[in-house]
């Protein structure tokens, strides 16, 4: 059992605390080198009887010979540096064994937490599954440990006492006939797991995490009791300790021979008693017995570890804590601090107020500084002195500088509130490209703006109809654009760097601006923000004249009437066909001004006619028209040319409407189209007679 003695060493006073235990017998170094001590001084002083009674003067000579030999050459021997070696890592094998030796507390805390029912089988369940982990535990320590088994030397001695049943050391048995060579100390952990998964599926265990835990906790604790076999199979290669132990042995063998006192010698002193010889022997063979001892501790020295109450104490604590303590606990009472939340401080013994103690404080808390010392000062430094100006843009030290890398420099953000939409949006979206450039003789480039976003729809279509101009009547002016994307400062980036550059690039780093100041500068502006609605036309396209056609050989009885004409239901309902021309074009015009309907308005193509498929969209016009007027070839050129220009100008206002919303007509639409395209045949025959006049 391991001798504890640090009670005694609580407290060091006078001249060490440690010679206190100088004398003790129990596990101490006298214990396990007086042996080999009382042989080493026996050997010495038979040598020193040799050598001063039974030797003759030329014998003597030889004797002084060797004597100086091994006294000169014993030294030789590198002892410190091996024996310290070696016990360095028995003692770190020694504390990483008994940290592995698994504890069952914790299992037995969950078995007590998630398996509910304090019925029999309930409780039959917590207190087998916290057996069988000590089961396992103790199969182990009978495998390592000479004194557990001597204890239970087989596995009807488990059964005797109480850690296996009939039935369990039944299925130990078949199983060692059938697998005899493999250790079944895994056995009862795999019981524990089944009893596990039946608790879970009566309904004792709640919910699947807390099977998980319990599987966890079982399999950490098998994997300790392995690793406990796994230190006992593999110890410190046997050569190690061989050289180790050999290196101590021959070197004391020619210690006991150099250390003689020969008459030749420098000392006058005749030495009967080997001091420093001695005392080497103590230390440097106490250090090869500590090894010796500590290399297995599960073995019966004084300061192997105590398996056997080991062995008690786990199977009690186990029982108790799922069986004595089930589902158990105190009265909730309040505290005695319950009204003052807190205890300033818990109250002293007469024997312990000479040790009260005041908090500890920082290492800085005795600096105290002045009312002068305190005040702060004002930077000298500024940020924009830090940039580098123009003239130092292209020096040639800074571009050997950048030349070892990558280098990111801090910009500044730059918020322009102006009138123009285009620069508060940009404003907000990118940073300032005044101290931004490519140093180390590469090409200067708008950083600022080519790291922002430049590849994207959303600024794309920003820069593309911030450029537009909206008229009062609702329309966009023709702007003509084209297919490709507008230029961004990230193709000067792009660009080939001049011959000499150096191999770094110096990146300016953009701080990321705040979506919320974004927001807020937005809602602050005086002009509004854009909008698809600002930005496309709303409602239907104004009407178009009808399209005459001069010169078809065919008329056409059928009346036609524009696509582009507006759709509004129940807008207007016509009373009669007596009304002047007048009147229907102060009711289109009031139309086209009267806000349009948006969301709800259905654009409804006109009713499909037969016809010749190439004009049926283009008003009729009669066959011999130009013949009967006598008009010339020259009128006949200009009005193609003008049916021309409004046959085109139909087809756009046609192309704005959405295909996928058209509908059938109502019948009143219907008879306003066709008055309408009525009239404005006429008109156009009007204002053609006009022209040729």
């Amino acid at each position: 059992m391991t001798v504890s003695y640090t009670a005694e060493v609580a407290t060091c006073r006078g001249l060490g605390c440690f010679l206190k235990l100088l004398l003790r017998w129990r596990a101490s170094i006298y214990k396990l080198v007086w042996l080999d001590l009382t042989l080493f001084l026996f050997i010495y002083y038979s040598l020193s009887g040799i050598y001063r009674l039974l030797l003759n003067e030329d014998q003597k000579k030889i004797f002084e010979s060797v004597v100086s030999y091994c006294n000169e050459y014993s030294d030789l021997i590198p002892l410190s540096f091996v024996l310290g070696f070696y016990v360095s890592i028995v003692m770190t094998r020694w504390w990483n064994q008994y940290m592995t030796i698994p504890w069952p507390d914790s299992i037995a805390v969950f078995v007590s937490a998630t398996i509910h029912g304090n019925d029999e089988r309930g409780r039959l369940m917590r207190r087998t599954i916290v057996r069988y982990v000590c089961v396992c535990l103790t199969i182990v320590l009978t495998n390592v440990a000479p004194r557990v088994k001597k204890r239970f030397p087989t596995l009807e001695h488990f059964v005797e006492s109480g850690l296996l049943l009939d039935n369990e050391l039944a299925i130990f048995q078949s199983l060692n006939a059938k697998f005899p060579k493999p250790s079944k100390h895994w056995l009862p952990i795999v019981w524990a797991s089944s009893i596990v998964t039946r608790a879970r599926q009566e309904g004792r265990i709640r919910d699947d995490f807390a099977v998980k835990t319990l599987i966890d906790e079982l399999n950490r604790f098998r994997g300790m009791c392995g690793s406990i076999s796994h230190y006992d199979t593999i110890s410190v290669p046997l050569v190690y300790t061989q050289v180790v132990t050999l290196a101590v042995y021959t070197y004391f063998l020619t210690t006991v021979m150099g250390r003689q006192w020969i008459q030749k010698s420098d000392s006058t002193i005749d030495l009967y008693f080997p001091v420093f010889a001695t005392l080497q022997f103590f230390f440097y063979m106490g250090w090869l017995k500590v090894a010796e001892t500590l290399i297995n501790p599960f073995g019966e020295d004084d300061d192997d570890f105590e398996v056997n109450w080991l062995i008690d104490r786990n199977l009690q604590v186990s029982y108790l804590i799922v069986d004595e303590m089930h589902h158990e606990h105190p009265e909730l009472i309040r505290d005695q601090y319950w009204d003052e939340i807190f205890p300033a401080e818990l109250p002293y013994t007469a024997a312990a107020q000479p040790y009260r103690e005041e908090p500890p404080e920082p290492s800085t808390a005795g600096i105290q500084l002045s009312a002068a010392q305190q005040e702060l000062q004002p930077s000298s430094v500024k940020i924009d002195e830090m940039m580098p100006t123009d003239d130092q843009k292209f020096r040639s030290d800074i571009a050997d500088d950048a030349a070892s890398g990558i280098h990111f420099i801090a910009g500044k953000l730059s918020r322009s509130n102006t009138d123009s939409t285009e620069r508060l949006i940009r404003s907000t979206s990118r940073v300032s490209n005044r101290d931004r450039n490519i140093s180390g003789g590469s090409t200067p480039s708008n950083l600022g703006e080519s790291l922002t976003r430049v590849a994207s729809v959303t600024n794309a279509l920003k820069r593309l109809f911030s450029k537009d101009d909206r008229t009062d009547g609702g329309t966009t002016s023709a702007t003509k654009t084209t297919g490709k994307m507008p230029s961004m400062g990230s193709t000067t980036s792009l660009q080939p760097r001049p011959p000499g550059a150096g191999g770094s690039m110096r990146i300016g780093v953009i701080e990321e601006v705040d979506e919320q100041m974004t927001l807020t500068s937005l809602r602050q502006s005086n002009e509004s923000r854009p909008h698809v609605q600002s930005i496309f036309t709303q409602g239907p396209p104004p009407p178009s004249d009808p399209v005459d056609v001069p010169g078809v050989a065919q008329s056409y009885n059928r009346e036609i009437f524009s696509r582009s004409a507006p759709a509004r239901a129940g807008a207007l309902i016509i009373a009669g066909s007596a009304e002047s021309a007048v009147e229907r074009r102060n009711i289109l015009r009031t139309q086209e001004s009267a806000p349009s309907i948006r969301s709800s308005t259905i654009y409804e193509p006109a009713p499909s006619y037969t016809g010749s498929g190439i004009n049926d969209d283009l008003p009729s016009t009669s066959s011999t028209s130009s013949s009967d007027n006598g008009t010339s070839e020259f009128t006949k050129l200009k009005t193609e040319r003008k049916a021309r220009r409004r046959h085109r100008k139909l087809t756009r206002s046609a192309s704005g409407l959405n295909e996928n919303e058209s509908r059938s007509l109502p019948d009143s639409e219907t008879l306003l189209l066709t008055e309408l395209a009525d009239t404005s045949r006429r008109s156009m025959k009007e204002r053609d007679e006009n022209d040729e006049i």
